[in-house]
């Protein structure tokens, strides 16, 4: 029974949020978007503070789904998780994804993004995405099981296909 989970992913891109979404609609469990509580209007940073507080209070509900990296407050929500399912797409899914997110929402606000905060594509964000992407993915076994050995037993899932994303929801 899943009542506190974690959805993290190997990059950007790889359906974090769409993923959480249809899973919180499915279980009727509430969803939260890391990026509406790190970035405030006009793309500026919360302070470390601010973040870690704000999911803290999140993670004290005795039902969420939190999806988002953000590995400075991994800990936060491992130690309280029951369920982490993370999401590990080929690097050309999670840039074409990208992409196409932007181009569909320039200019505006999506729903999984702090308000103020209008789709933007810059270099930066590419850069980022391509450097981590790799080293995300080759420490994604070492940093499961670092997760799971954190707090409450947990169920782990890694979900490394579109099929295997939908056959897990499938099931539900």
């Amino acid at each position: 029974m899943m009542e506190k989970v974690m959805v993290i992913g190997v990059s950007a891109g790889v359906g974090k949020s769409t993923f959480a979404k249809q899973l919180g609609a499915k279980t009727g469990i509430p969803v939260y978007h890391l990026d509406t509580l790190y970035w405030k209007p006009g793309w500026v940073k919360s302070t470390q503070e601010d973040f870690t507080y704000a999911q803290q209070r999140i993670v004290n509900q005795r039902e969420w789904i939190i999806e988002g990296n953000y590995s400075s407050t991994y800990e936060i929500r491992a130690e309280e998780a029951d369920t982490i399912i993370y999401l590990e797409l080929p690097l050309r899914i999670c840039l074409y994804r990208v992409m196409k997110r932007w181009l569909t929402n320039i200019g505006r606000n999506r729903e999984d993004m702090g308000p103020g905060c209008p789709e933007k594509m810059d270099k930066e964000f590419l850069s980022f995405i391509l450097k981590t992407y790799h080293k995300r993915k080759n420490n994604s076994e070492e940093r499961l099981r670092y997760f799971n050995n954190l707090g409450k037993p947990k169920n782990v899932y890694r979900l490394k296909t579109k099929k295997a994303i939908s056959q897990f929801l499938n099931k539900l």
